[in-house]
């Protein structure tokens, strides 16, 4: 059937949206606009970028970028907050799928915001050979599923299951959306091209090998890929050893086929 275990569910939006948790100075921002816009004067913030803030001054926030120490003013409406790094509140959709595209986010970056389809309700968006989007659904008693089958008392739980194994997804989720450092100057550059070589044995190869016959995109490429799975196993062993104990019920005789996804 299932296991309930005790375990402390995480501070979530009750379902009028009434009670958002409190942002703190140790919690992030993220640009969602640039500002000012690009075509008025040079940015002092890009989309993007990590913000700390200092004060809140009714509409226009202060805060001290986490990129290049700047402080400076910003309107609050190109700013979207974060809580415990992968919920993000006031990102639509298209604004997602912008984020999750940006340099220093990889395949299986994730985050999780509000739907846009039913109000109390929350989107998984994970970045993979496109964006993907699954409609994580409330329950009356607050769990949470994205497939009815498995169910889990809180968000926190629903990542930590779907960063253990993928379970339907597209893949597996690795690290929560521009958690990994970004050069400030690229942050809105275009990612580099990445040169395919298909049926190439990975394990096998020398990523010191400097007289390969393999042009330079393909190395480029090989590289990358091992410094991927490098970065991403690390994060995985990190998760695993703070695994939790989770309070997930599995629906008996349930057949499992196809997660929600989300449509817009």
């Amino acid at each position: 059937m299932g296991n309930a275990m005790k375990s402390t569910p995480v501070a979530t939006r009750s379902e009028n949206n009434a009670s958002t948790p409190c942002l703190t100075s140790s919690e992030i921002l993220v640009v969602i606009h640039d500002y000012p816009s690009a075509n008025i004067s040079e940015p002092i913030f890009r989309t993007g970028e990590k913000l700390k803030v200092l004060a809140e001054e009714g509409p226009w926030w202060k805060v001290c970028s986490v990129q290049t120490a700047v402080e400076n003013y910003i309107p609050n409406d190109h700013i979207a907050k974060v809580y415990h790094g992968w919920l993000f509140e006031g990102v639509a959709r298209q604004k997602a799928e912008e984020l999750l595209r940006l340099p220093g986010n990889v395949v299986g970056s994730f985050m999780i915001r509000d739907s846009t389809k039913k109000r109390g309700d929350y989107s998984l968006s994970v970045r993979h050979r496109s964006v993907m989007h699954y409609r994580i659904c409330r329950l009356p008693n607050n769990w949470y599923y994205i497939s009815p089958r498995l169910t889990f008392q809180c968000l926190e739980e629903l990542v930590d299951h779907y960063s253990d194994i993928a379970d339907g997804l597209c893949c597996v989720l690795t690290t929560p959306c521009l958690a990994l450092p970004a050069n400030p100057g690229n942050l809105t550059s275009p990612e580099p091209t990445v040169v395919m070589r298909h049926h190439l044995d990975w394990s096998s190869v020398d990523r010191t090998q400097g007289n390969s016959q393999l042009s330079f995109g393909v190395r480029h490429s090989m590289a990358n890929y091992l410094s991927l799975a490098g970065s991403e196993d690390a994060w995985q062993g990190k998760s695993k050893r703070k695994k939790k104990s989770k309070s997930i019920y599995v629906m008996p005789n349930y057949e499992f086929n196809s997660l929600s996804m989300e449509e817009d």
